[in-house]
């Protein structure tokens, strides 16, 4: 252990002593799991979150009609039951007569439509929405049956209504306007209380139709500092963690009362760069950028390693080897002739924004680019922001370049068509598009052959990598420490803690 880290570590032992003092007035029953993660939620609303922290907490509390599985199987939530029609253009599900929310009203067919409806309503400014614009009409024909009619098939959506940004909220608290003030869903938790930035306490919802979870409930700490976290839990005052930086990560291993689970994640790391901002409206300046970044060493410097080289397929069925991809190869040379017929061989000047702690790597991601591209000419200032005001930037697509981690899906169009596509809602995120990643999208979108729709996207990658809007660095892991006695943990590449409905707490 590094003699600063070492620092680091024996403050946060003093911390987190005094988080044992200070929870040590009201002991928790061996049935309530007590968890600690350092990043938290930045709002409740389950349709505008992108923050994974956010998803996280609302993944404990909201469900969709359709959930994935750890093994990425589409599975029943609200839903227990689906089909498309032979045409590929109506969507049919069948809700669970048992599904109710945490208000104690059933979960009607009139909750999912309305619910929809928001998503797709451009005033609401729903993360997810460009997922579902082939939704046409919904129909609400009995009292389990929710309809979707469509403008064409549309192959992805089942996949894209996996996610918490598609929760079904009920239609009596959009019509009052408390989402986002509120947490009321139909999960396994609910939200009783939240202190940003310090705590939540979740009970079980004794009414969820998903079963019976095996802890009473769940007392999360906000602990900024994840060598906190691990003393924590070395002192035996946190039973279940989630961890973001590796290098703490890699410290739980030595201690003997700790399990380290650590599962390969969808999400990827990337520098975003801004089309729409000159000099980067020049491909061969975003192609430069591209060849002048070292992706390995990026992964080295700022993950341990503890990741690999991505290109912007991440899912297991749809990913190859990014070696094949442009300039993956770093080629300084290259990169130097690129920008000398661009204009710019004497280079420019340019700002990158990274967020304070999600992920934990952002700002060693930012140094070591800030180091490379220098060796082309680009002097880049490194702007770092705490999450919120990062997500406000970020979502305005305010920054010359951006290091950001971005949530993967198990679908290639359901992951990227928000930014890829001519009318993707971010899109003014990602500023750029191009009729050949439009029409490859539209395609891939249609196409239910799984061999067609691998040859789509594969062309779909290649084409995005070699115009450069973002640089694609690698994939990490989700980690997640937990003492011995914690059991049923079921980790998931996605990322989610719904996992934790199956943990008990022991002696």
């Amino acid at each position: 252990m590094g003699q600063s880290l070492m620092k680091k570590f024996a403050t946060s032992v003093a911390f987190a002593a005094a988080l044992g003092a200070a929870t040590a007035v009201v002991p928790a029953s061996a049935e309530t799991l007590r968890m600690a993660w350092s990043q938290d939620a930045t709002g409740l609303d389950p349709h505008k979150q992108t923050a994974f922290s956010s998803l996280r907490l609302l993944e404990l509390v909201y469900e969709p009609l359709v959930r994935l599985n750890a093994d990425l199987e589409i599975i029943p939530a609200i839903a227990e039951s689906w089909e498309f029609s032979e045409d590929g253009k109506t969507l049919t599900f069948k809700l669970d007569a048992d599904a109710k929310f945490q208000n104690g009203e059933k979960v009607t067919p009139a909750d999912v439509k309305a619910s929809f409806e928001r998503v797709l309503d451009e005033a609401t400014g729903a993360a997810a929405r460009a997922n579902f614009t082939s939704i046409e009409s919904i129909d609400t024909p009995e009292e389990t049956t929710v309809v979707f009619n469509l403008s064409q098939p549309d192959v992805p959506m089942l996949t894209a209504m996996t996610s918490i940004n598609a929760a079904v909220v009920p239609a009596s608290e959009i019509e009052a306007g408390t989402i986002g003030t509120k947490a009321i869903g139909s999960g396994p938790f609910k939200l009783d209380s939240w202190e940003p930035n310090q705590k939540e306490v979740l009970s079980a919802n004794p009414d969820w139709a998903g079963g019976e979870v095996k802890v009473d409930g769940i007392n999360i700490s906000v602990l900024p500092d994840e060598t906190a976290i691990l003393a924590a839990l070395r002192t035996k005052q946190v039973d279940f963690a989630l961890i973001n930086d590796p290098l703490v990560a890699t410290l739980v291993p030595n201690e003997a009362s700790l399990e380290l689970s650590r599962t390969p994640v969808l999400a990827y790391h990337v520098l975003q760069l801004n089309p729409s901002r000159e000099p980067m409206t020049e491909l061969a300046v975003r192609q430069a950028i591209s060849c002048a970044i070292d992706r390995q060493d990026v992964l080295d410097t700022a993950l341990l390693g503890e990741g690999a080289v991505t290109g912007p397929l991440t899912m297991p069925a749809y990913r190859s080897d990014p070696g094949a991809l442009f300039c993956y190869e770093r080629d300084v040379e290259k990169a130097k002739q690129l920008m000398a017929d661009a204009g710019y061989a004497d280079g420019f000047s340019a700002t990158v924004i990274a967020a304070t702690g999600e992920p934990p790597t952002a700002a060693a991601e930012a140094q070591v680019i800030q180091s490379q591209l220098a060796e082309i000419g680009i002097k880049l200032d490194i702007k770092m922001m705490e999450l919120n005001v990062y997500v406000d930037t970020w979502l305005k697509g305010d920054f010359d370049m951006a290091v950001a981690l971005n949530g993967g899906r198990a679908d290639p169009y359901s992951m990227y068509n928000r930014y890829w596509t001519k009318d993707g809602n971010l899109q003014h995120v990602a500023n750029y598009i191009d009729d050949t990643l439009d029409s490859l999208m539209q395609e891939g979108r249609v196409e239910t052959d799984f061999a067609k729709r691998k040859e789509i996207f594969a062309k779909f990658e290649t084409h995005l990598a070699e115009v450069s809007p973002w640089i694609w660095l690698y994939t990490g892991y989700t980690y997640t420490a937990q003492q011995k006695n914690v059991k049923g943990f079921v980790p998931s590449p996605t990322g989610t803690l719904f996992g934790l409905t199956e943990v008990s707490v022991g002696e």
